[in-house]
């Protein structure tokens, strides 16, 4: 968190050169006024080469990407798709909005999906999996592709929170048929609201972009307006001003992560001493975008209480422990489609509910100040029995 503190003259030199250029902000058109100004064009370019893939879509957000990502695959109303207990809402929200089932699985210590009761849950209807790398930390990749492929099922990543960070030295949103990711304007990149799909075969960008835009083709051999198709689609597409900003901002990605890693190393040295203190389990070989440092405290009414303490001396948490009801399938109640698949919810996801009550999130800046560590210690520490 997040890509808008390092916002400045870079940004702004491209949305310029928008303007400079003829003023296009429609991503697809009027080529004899744009002289070659394509910025979404070039954010998708530079974005696929950054990721490793051949292909990239951009679209207006990270719900829009999975939403695009799920149109692809041609799923039917009753397939099942499973993500995790804890994520944010819009992943189950892009699978009702598919017309799909939505099952949740339990998270295990990383917070991610629990790869064994993944496969618990996989039935003869299950079509795709997506797992989420929450707060920038990779989900067990390994294990959770072994097991879609022992299923026959597509692993799609949501990687919001992961955009920079990888695993086993293959970037996040890369494992699976395909990625998705956020750049609203609390993540590590932004371009305001936006996201993108990456993708490893031809076919399903074709599918995706298509759908994307209505459902045009957009053929060479014809105008726009006489444009072929063979489905329809929706509309998610992003604005040249979006691709702009994206850019410059990907430009800046890998420093924006290496500082955030800093900083909440920092953090970290600053409490890692005090009693039942617990860090989050990382993967092995995982490099994480550093979205926020977790850990977990003893017990429910500890981590309330750390968080009031932080309040008081002027810092703050970040979803744990108390947003955890947009991020959380157990408090969805509003879902009905979630509701028919697990009953109960209050009582679905036991694991989850126990992990998330226990775990405390400290948001992490680019611009730190120096002393925020020590206040960070400073304030939770008469809480859990430290100096």
């Amino acid at each position: 968190m997040p890509g808008f503190e390092v916002i400045g003259a870079e940004e702004q030199a491209e949305i310029d050169d928008v303007f400079r250029r003829g003023g296009v902000l429609f991503r697809h058109g009027f080529d004899g006024i744009r002289n070659g100004c394509y910025k979404v064009r070039d954010f998708e370019a530079a974005f696929a080469q950054y990721m490793g893939v051949p292909h990239a879509l951009a679209v207006t957000s990270g719900t829009a990407a999975l939403r695009v990502a799920l149109a692809a695959l041609n799923l039917q109303p009753g397939d099942e798709v499973i993500t995790q207990a804890f994520t944010f809402v819009a992943t189950a929200e892009a699978i009702i909005e598919s017309r799909l089932v939505p099952v949740c699985c339990e998270v295990d210590d990383t917070l991610n999906m629990d790869p064994v009761d993944l496969e618990r849950r996989i039935t003869p209807r299950t079509r795709a999996v997506i797992a989420v790398h929450m707060l920038g930390t990779p989900a067990r990749l390994r294990e959770i592709k072994a097991v879609c492929e022992r299923h026959n099922v597509v692993l799609i990543e949501d990687a919001a929170w992961g955009c920079g960070g990888s695993l086993d030295g293959v970037r996040l949103g890369t494992w699976g048929r395909m990625g998705t990711f956020s750049f609203d304007f609390a993540k590590t990149m932004t371009t305001g609201e936006g996201g993108m799909i990456v993708f490893h075969e031809r076919a399903d960008y074709e599918r995706a972009a298509a759908w994307h835009d209505h459902g045009h083709e957009n053929n060479p051999a014809v105008p726009r307006w006489e444009d072929t198709r063979s489905g329809s689609g929706f509309n998610y597409r992003m604005t040249e001003l979006q691709g702009a900003v994206g850019l410059a901002q990907l430009r800046k990605l890998d420093d924006v992560v290496r500082r955030q890693r800093t900083n909440r190393d920092a953090m970290w040295r600053a409490i890692a001493d005090l009693p039942g203190v617990t860090p989050r389990a990382v993967p092995a070989e995982s490099q994480e975008t550093a979205d926020a440092l977790v850990f977990e405290v003893p017990a429910a009414d500890v981590a309330r209480e750390v968080r009031t303490r932080l309040l008081a001396a002027g810092s703050a948490t970040k979803i744990l422990p108390e947003a955890v009801t947009w991020h959380f399938a157990g408090t969805w109640t509003h879902m009905p489609e979630l509701v028919a698949t697990h009953g109960d919810l209050a009582a679905a996801f036991p694991t989850t509910a126990s992990r998330l009550s226990r775990c405390v999130s400290l948001p992490v800046i680019v611009k730190m100040s120096e002393d925020l560590p020590a206040r960070i210690r400073a304030a939770i520490a008469p809480v859990l029995g430290g100096k």
